[in-house]
């Protein structure tokens, strides 16, 4: 399994804000984390949990997609960003630009999810067939060109259910199933959020989408996913994300400007603890490294 990869450092700063009535000279280190809706259910339970294990700390947890949670941590308006992608050169060379030299914590891992209405009889798809689906020049416009006729679906054409280009989500199914020279095609509905694709295929059997696996809900559809035509078809688990058998598996990340110090050490540390993997598992995500859980 990867290790944490760790880079040279400056100072993370913190916001310090007082709190307390009248003389109290009590401080409460509140943490800004930022980025990636794919992380954004794990990352909102970890700053509750963390909550009841140094009540000195709060974590303020927002989302906006990968690309959001790195740019504002490369200007240094938070001390954590999330991520479902690496970051690009440019987005490095930029940071460092701003004399910030990003950390990348691997925190977990995720396998994600190919998302099908309920009703639709597909079990599984290669990735040859999703290019065709989602790929520009793709010629699978319609169930039918899949052989399949999905109830509810007059129109028999494909409704593509995709991520707005500033998700890790989006990016990462661009160079995993594209390829480095794909392209999307043109007319997708583009999400904000993971939650909202796996909400819009619930609610149109002509649809298709993807998202992060804790997403998934008992009204969609999740096919195996193989990597050629024919071969070993790996449905999306837990498991399959640990092993890396499933096509379409991915490390979720966190990185800080510099070498985090202080209270965002602490935490990150605790993120990475038996604990903090164990809450991630419980979340439908893998743990970064192999974890005995209750």
């Amino acid at each position: 399994m990867k290790q944490v990869a760790q880079r040279v450092v400056p100072l993370v700063a913190l916001a310090i804000i007082a709190c307390g009535r009248g003389g109290d000279r009590d401080q409460r280190a509140v943490i800004q984390n930022r980025g990636s809706d794919t992380l954004l259910n794990v990352a909102q339970a970890w700053a509750e949990a963390y909550a009841t294990v140094n009540a000195n700390v709060a974590v303020a947890v927002t989302g906006g997609g990968s690309g959001t949670g790195i740019s504002a941590m490369i200007n240094g308006n938070i001390d954590i960003a999330n991520s479902s992608r690496k970051m690009r050169d440019s987005e490095i060379g930029a940071a460092r630009e701003n004399g910030v030299e990003p950390v990348e914590f691997v925190v977990g891992y995720d396998a994600l999810a190919v998302y099908l209405h309920e009703d639709n009889p597909i079990d599984g798809l290669s990735l040859a067939q999703l290019r065709a689906i989602y790929g520009e020049g793709g010629t699978v416009t319609r169930w039918s060109d899949l052989g399949v006729s999905v109830p509810g679906c007059s129109s028999d054409e494909i409704v593509l259910v995709s991520r707005q280009n500033n998700s890790g989500t989006y990016v990462y199914f661009k160079e995993t199933v594209l390829g480095d020279d794909g392209e999307y095609k043109l007319g997708s509905r583009d999400m904000h959020g993971s939650k909202d694709v796996v909400e819009l295929v619930e609610n149109t059997p002509c649809a298709i989408g993807y998202s992060g696996l804790a997403y998934a809900t008992e009204h969609v559809g999740m096919p195996c996913v193989a990597v050629e035509d024919g071969g070993d078809c790996v449905t999306p688990t837990v498991a399959t994300a640990v092993d890396g058998s499933y096509p379409i598996a991915r490390p979720l990340l966190m990185y800080t400007a510099g070498q985090p110090q202080g209270a965002v050490k602490e935490y990150m540390d605790w993120i990475l603890s038996q604990e903090g993997q164990c809450l991630i598992l419980e979340r439908g995500y893998a743990p970064y490294t192999e974890m005995e859980c209750a």
